[in-house]
């Protein structure tokens, strides 16, 4: 299958993000969301970013122009007819499903539904879309300008063709992509959980604080602490991806969330994008 055009659902971090990588790589990048005002903040951001790119001589200020106009930003889903779609949206079931299912009314039954969720079955989004063979989980990571990484992940109903294609895919957007099958946060999030959810435990039991663990696991050849990435992520992100692996675990107690992050996140304490979060950062 050859792609010529690629939809964004979701502006957010992870949305934007992929957008950007997607126009980049001379794709015809449409980004949608609800929200006017948050689709205005991805523009400023990506132009931020590819800013950022040309002053570490990653790309040109030609670059950054044939980028953007390779990309549009709408609110309007009949605008959505892609060769493939990407869902950047919240880690809510009924809320993937409920957009591909409006989706599949709109484009043919040959575009492929891609989702970004980090912890949930790509076979349980499929079950409830139209064609699910074409429905496969492409798993970016956080900054998706930046990180090379990109899980292809298949449903029980994934065409092979399908998880191919995105290989491909992400081979062409400059990314490195790893094939996994359907699993409680696949590969990466499920060896990863245990970096959180210890280094939570160590701090509900008063064995350091967040300062001291975030320290030893750098000086252990991390590049950043628990705590610190946890904020860069958000602390709420962080905890509903937990909460979704504890339930699919059938409620193993490794995979318990914290009451610490479930308190951070009462107060409103999300991290960098709320301005404290097990830190507190300068918002100017």
């Amino acid at each position: 299958m050859e792609i010529k055009k690629i939809g964004v659902v979701g502006s957010g971090t992870m949305g934007l993000g992929i957008a950007q990588v997607c126009a980049q790589a001379g794709y015809t990048t449409i980004l949608y969301d609800i929200s006017t005002s948050k689709l205005q903040q991805a523009e400023t951001t990506i132009t931020q970013n590819l800013d950022q790119g040309i002053v570490r001589q990653k790309l040109t200020p030609t670059d950054k122009e044939a980028t953007l106009q390779r990309l549009s930003f709408t609110g309007n889903t009949l605008e959505l007819y892609a060769d493939v779609i990407i869902e950047a949206v919240v880690e809510r079931l009924e809320v993937k499903q409920s957009i591909f299912k409006e989706l599949s009314g709109i484009n043919g039954p040959d575009t492929i539904f891609a989702s970004n969720t980090s912890s949930i079955s790509i076979t349980r989004i499929a079950a409830a879309v139209p064609n699910p063979e074409r429905v496969v989980g492409m798993h970016f990571f956080n900054p998706a300008h930046i990180m090379k990484l990109v899980e292809v992940i298949s449903g029980a109903a994934t065409a092979p063709a399908v998880a191919q294609t995105i290989e491909q895919l992400v081979l062409k957007l400059g990314k490195t992509p790893v094939m996994a099958q359907d699993s409680p946060g696949f590969i990466v999030n499920r060896v990863a959980r245990q970096f959180y959810v210890e280094s939570l435990k160590l701090l509900e039991e008063g064995v350091a604080d967040v300062a001291t663990i975030d320290e030893l696991l750098r000086a252990s050849g991390f590049k950043m602490g628990p705590f610190e990435l946890m904020d860069m992520i958000g602390v709420d992100i962080n905890y509903t991806v937990t909460a979704s692996m504890f339930e699919a675990f059938h409620y193993d107690p490794k995979f318990r969330p914290s009451r610490v992050q479930q308190q951070k996140m009462d107060a409103g304490h999300l991290g960098r994008k709320t301005g404290k979060g097990f830190y507190t950062y300068d918002q100017d």
